[in-house]
């Protein structure tokens, strides 16, 4: 393990709220080899499905530009150069968040980092758990849904709006339903469990409240579906959540 990481690898945290940002492309630049290999694992283990590497500022340069990531993790002290100059090289060409991950943690290296617009500062030592609250708090404040619209069988949700468009009709969502449609969205045709629907609407003790989400799915599907009996977008997975399947 990389001298100075506190490493007590735990499974990964796949709650649906972060389950958009995990497609998002990360770029680690860093010239410790094995500490680039020990976050690139940390990240992979979380469910984040793209990660770029490098070990120099040059390198770093190449790799923005060639694969154009969401976020970027610098470290300050690099071969050809530090991590301050890489931002604002970058800078030319990109507006991707980017946090400094670096042993240096004297406040004029905090100072200096932030003030060039960095979104976070983390210095090493540093637990896993704190990277990856620190990767997703950062993602979470810069990206939001990709598509401020979703397209059904035979409506469209306007997001921006809360509304559902349907048959020239236009429909408000509630709160309730605006954050379901939204957590169900995020994870459009796959699976959504019960317990993160429920989590999504109650925060961290959803026990008891299924009777109530129930309760807020139909009134959903009376907005969303032609049909609300048999449902073509909203669907049940029997004792496990619900699915949404949107259209292009």
């Amino acid at each position: 393990l990389a001298e100075g990481i506190w490493y007590t690898m735990h499974g990964g945290d796949h709650t649906m709220d972060h389950s958009f940002l995990y497609t998002k492309k990360l770029l680690l630049v860093d010239d410790e080899p094995e500490l680039l290999e020990l976050v690139s694992v940390i990240l992979k283990e979380e469910g984040f499905e793209n990660i770029i590497t490098a070990s120099s500022v040059s390198e770093g340069i190449a790799a923005a530009k060639a694969e154009k990531p969401d976020l970027a993790v610098l470290d300050v002290m690099l071969p050809d150069g530090d991590g301050f100059f890489l931002m604002r090289q970058i800078r030319d060409f990109s507006d991707m968040p980017v946090i400094f991950l670096t042993a240096r943690d004297e406040a004029a290296d905090k100072l200096a980092g932030l003030g060039l617009g960095a979104d976070d500062y983390i210095a090493k030592p540093f637990l896993p758990e704190e990277l990856l609250l620190r990767v997703h708090a950062v993602l979470r404040r810069c990206y939001k849904m990709d598509a401020p619209a979703v397209k059904l069988e035979g409506c469209l949700i306007d997001f921006e709006r809360a509304e559902v468009d349907k048959a020239c009709e236009t429909i408000p969502l509630t709160a309730m339903e605006y954050t379901l449609l939204e957590t169900l969205a995020r994870s459009a045709g796959k699976i959504v469990t019960l317990d993160v629907l429920c989590e999504a609407l109650w925060g961290d003790n959803p026990f008891g409240y299924e009777n109530s989400l129930n309760a807020h799915i139909r009134r959903i599907r009376e907005k969303i579906e032609s049909d609300p009996s048999k449902p073509v977008s909203l669907i049940t997975i029997k004792g496990l959540g619900y699915k949404l399947n949107t259209r292009k």
